[in-house]
């Protein structure tokens, strides 16, 4: 029995998306419910994984069906491919599982010939929509099977425009379209060496193997790796008969969101063009009316596409995306899908979607993107700085949030200023997918076209970017790298700054301030509180960051790194100085210099936290770190302590190693130097006992030693840092608590753990470090090849961002598991940067830790993250999309 390869829309539905992806699956779903969608059927993407398994070709099988199912779609239509007299044209698009806008090709009008484009003028009675879809079915197979560039096609377009004085594309007349038809196929003869093709089922089967070519072309493949999507899933390939919005003024195309994708107001939104094609609305070339306008042009259609809008959005329960046409005032749906939003969009969206009725609590918890609330930790303009700026500019807010940087034209002159450690504007007249990696670098985006549901406007929102779109106002001029707004030019490399928020484009760079999170983001916060059993607490060296930490909602510090401390201006001599000690009296004293800096950090960490724990890390770096490199630098600290400069040289030379992240450092440090931990444990019990005296907040310092792989240098260290803690609480009366506990980050002390463990009072995981040893990969260096592992599937993600659950991760599994073998209720964490990663987080709940830990800024993802893993409840979680 042979095998299904293809589909009628009617025989699918809204959950076969693995196999026709998300827009068969929708459209399947939208003509199962009774929607007007125009007939057709859709190759599956299993159809795609079967060309690239036989050398990038359809196989008989497939080409069998596909014309099998041609003659069902005649049938349905009363039309047939390729008849002159009453033919059937039809679009081609791709549409994989997960929805990649703009990233793989479409072509419209495919059948169009010599012969049935005259068939097409005489059917409709209009020679002018006949030969402009003749026109743009040659442009976009050109485009996109044959691989010319577009703008080859645009040349000559805007070259009969300008001949004729037209502004307008509407403009040009059925004769001046003949004309670039003609045109249009010398360019392709000129390209391929090859007269056009003019037979449809061969346009067909050439179509759809485009198609499948543009799963791996370099926009998809960006696109992919930005998004997490996995490379091997396939795309699938609708083809759809066509309706047009382009054959009169009774006709139009748009594309509209069931809310409004920037805010999530339950309004609806989008745009629309009257006597167009759907990719004048996405290209940007006409600017189109918002769709609200679309009432009292054709009212009727309006009241009929707003009830469709809103029952699709009950039907899925979510925002929808839609793509709609017109032919001869009668709706067509081409397509929905979910919609792509800001955060702030999605949060509104789903707090006033549970108040509604439609979705669960949890259910909104679930559908968010944790990543995607970084997009709301970014500043925005200070008032004070904003009123003085220059404003160049207004164009349409297209994704909201505000920017500065210098300006470019070119996604590569972006990528290679980011690279030189720039802030970074992208400005084009118009983006298109090829923008894309740029488009990721930029801090913002500005075009000079567009609207809101332009690409650059969609994209912008998806990534979080900031974007001004639409800004007529601005003449960019890409050839020669400037834009010029007045008698104003701006040239690559000067300063401007965005508000994607309002539209506005200002002269210079603008001073950003942090926003402040309430409302609906309180409220996902809350319910994430109520599900999540993972406490999350921050990374934190200063006071500063330990508040912002709390505003967001940490629970605590697990990571305080006390050698941040160190590297202080004003505390640096006094830390050279014990360094350079030549015995422990010379340490002792600079010690107890560095003493009172030290507990005064606490005390306002301490502070800041108001009686939530505060894990602190004993000083882990070599001690070479904090000793001068310049020569100037050399001889200022030699007159400062008395030394020749060669004496100082030699020993500064002395304490440099061949290895430093496997050197003289973390505890074997403090079991060289002692009286360093002693002190260091000094400061953080008389802070704490100070703070409780004082400010009643009721801290028990958690005392971390890092770097052990030998459980005795874990007995030798705390016992010196007990010591220390029970002879400072006896010296000033107090009955404070403490735990003493370890940094679990080389992968021998995870083996030995249940020995660990016996000492320990807890754990925490540093996975920066075991991820770097276990790997033996330096993380300071593995830039430089990790992104040609995941290029060439060696790695699926980069190790130093997502957990490897393999390796690392059942290191960490089988670390707790023998920690808590010893001691059931040992409290576990993990404090590397995975402590902020989403898929990390599913993994360290399904392994049972009492925390994680992360940046300040991370903290409310981490929050989102660990109730979806709650809810989940699953491993296989951390590798869904």
């Amino acid at each position: 029995m042979s095998k299904k390869w293809v589909y009628l829309f009617k025989e699918g539905n809204a959950n076969m998306k693995e196999l026709l992806g998300g827009k068969g699956a929708n459209l399947a779903e939208m003509t199962n419910i009774g929607l007007p969608v125009p007939g057709g059927f859709t190759v599956t993407t299993e159809a795609c994984t079967e060309y690239y398994n036989q050398d990038k070709k359809l196989s008989d099988e497939i080409v069998g069906q596909i014309n099998e199912y041609m003659s069902i779609l005649e049938k349905e239509c009363e039309k047939e491919f390729g008849n002159a007299d009453n033919p059937l044209l039809v679009s081609v698009r791709s549409g994989a599982k997960f929805s990649m806008p703009g990233m793989m090709d479409t072509i419209l009008n495919l059948g169009l010939n010599d012969e049935t484009v005259a068939g097409i003028a005489k059917a409709t009675d209009n020679e002018r929509f006949a030969f402009d879809s003749y026109r743009r079915f040659i442009q976009m197979f050109g485009d996109v099977v044959q691989e010319i560039g577009k703008e080859k096609f645009d040349h000559v377009l805007e070259a009969a425009k300008e001949k004729n004085g037209y502004k307008d594309d509407t403009e040009l007349t059925a004769d001046d379209l003949k004309e670039i038809v003609v045109a249009y196929k010398k360019i392709v003869k000129d390209e391929t060496g090859e007269d056009f093709p003019l037979d449809p089922k061969e346009q067909l089967l050439m179509a759809i193997e485009a198609v499948f070519r543009s799963w791996n072309n370099n926009r998809a493949i960006s696109y992919r790796n930005m998004n997490d999507i996995p490379h091997d899933i396939g795309t699938a390939v609708n083809v759809q008969s066509m309706v047009y919005g382009n054959m009169g003024n009774d006709c139009g195309t748009g594309v509209a969101f069931t809310r409004n994708p920037a805010t999530g107001q339950k309004k609806l939104f989008g745009e629309f063009l009257i006597n167009a094609q759907g990719e004048d609305v996405v290209a940007g070339i006409r600017t189109p009316k918002d769709i609200n306008e679309l009432q009292d042009i054709m009212p009727e259609v309006f009241k009929q596409f707003h009830e469709t809008a809103e029952l699709l959005e009950k039907h899925y329960k979510d925002m929808q995306d839609i793509e709609f046409t017109i032919e001869k005032s009668k709706l067509f749906m081409l397509q929905t899908r979910t919609g792509k939003r800001t955060a702030a969009a999605a949060i509104c969206a789903a707090v006033e979607m549970v108040e509604e009725g439609l979705i669960t609590k949890e259910e909104a918890i679930l559908r968010l993107d944790p990543i995607a609330l970084d997009q709301l930790l970014h500043p925005t303009f200070e008032a004070a700085a904003l009123s003085a700026a220059e404003l160049l500019a207004t164009g349409l807010p297209a994704s909201p949030g505000a920017a500065t940087g210098k300006i470019y034209f070119t996604a590569e002159a972006v990528c290679t200023a980011v690279a030189n450690g720039e802030e970074t504007l992208l400005v084009r007249k118009e983006t298109s997918p090829e923008d894309i990696e740029g488009m990721y670098a930029a801090n913002g985006i500005l075009t000079a076209r567009g609207g809101m549901t332009s690409h650059a406007a969609v994209v912008a929102r998806g990534m979080g970017k900031c974007c001004v779109a639409g800004c007529e106002s601005i003449k960019v001029d890409e050839a020669a790298k400037q834009f010029t707004v007045g008698n104003q030019i701006f040239k690559e490399g000067d300063y401007i700054s965005l508000n994607g928020s309002t539209g506005s484009v200002y002269k210079g760079g603008i001073k950003t301030v942090t926003p402040e999170l309430s409302g609906h983001f309180g409220q996902i916060m809350a319910w994430s509180d109520e599900f999540r059993t993972l406490k999350v607490r921050t990374n934190a060296d200063t006071p500063k960051d330990a508040s912002v930490a709390v505003r967001f909602g940490a629970e605590g510090i697990g990571l305080c790194r006390t050698e941040h401390m160190f590297f202080d201006e004003h505390r640096l001599p006094s830390v050279r100085r014990m360094i350079l000690s030549e015995s422990k009296e010379q340490r002792e004293k600079a010690l107890a210099e560095i003493l009172p800096m030290q507990k005064e950090d606490f005390i306002g960490i301490y502070k800041a936290m108001e009686g939530r724990p505060v894990t602190v890390r004993l000083l882990d770096p070599p001690l070479h770190e904090f000793l001068p490199k310049e020569t100037k630098d050399i001889e200022a600290l030699a007159a400062d302590m008395g030394f020749d400069v060669e004496d100082m040289i030699t020993i500064i030379q002395g304490l440099e190693e061949f290895n430093p992240m496997l050197g003289h450092r973390g505890c074997r440090l403090a079991i060289t130097y002692p009286e360093i931990a002693e002190m260091q444990t000094r400061a953080i019990m008389e802070a704490a006992i100070e703070v409780k005296e004082k400010d009643g907040f009721n801290v028990i310092p958690e005392i971390m030693i890092p770097l052990i792989g030998i459980n005795e240098e874990l007995t030798y260290l705390e016992k010196v840092v007990r010591n220390t803690a029970e002879l400072i609480k006896t010296e000033k009366k107090s009955d404070i608590e403490y735990l003493v506990g370890t940094m679990m980050e080389i992968p021998r002390a995870t083996l030995i753990a249940d020995q660990i463990a016996e000492t320990a009072e807890f754990f925490s995981f540093g996975t920066n470090d075991l991820t770097q040893m276990t790997y033996g990969f330096s993380r300071d260096d593995a830039g430089k090849f990790i992104t040609d592992y995941k290029d060439k599937g060696i790695l699926p993600n980069d190790p130093f961002q997502s957990i490897d659950v393999e390796g690392v991760g059942k290191l960490v599994e089988m670390g707790v598991t023998l920690g808590r073998k010893t001691k059931p209720d040992l409290k576990i964490g993990v404090c590397g940067e995975h402590g902020g990663d989403p898929k990390s987080i599913f993994f360290f709940h399904s392994v049972g830790l009492s925390y994680v830990s992360c940046s300040p800024f991370r903290v409310p993802i981490a929050r989102l993250a660990a109730a979806q893993a709650a809810l989940s409840n699953n491993k296989s979680a951390f590798t869904d999309k």
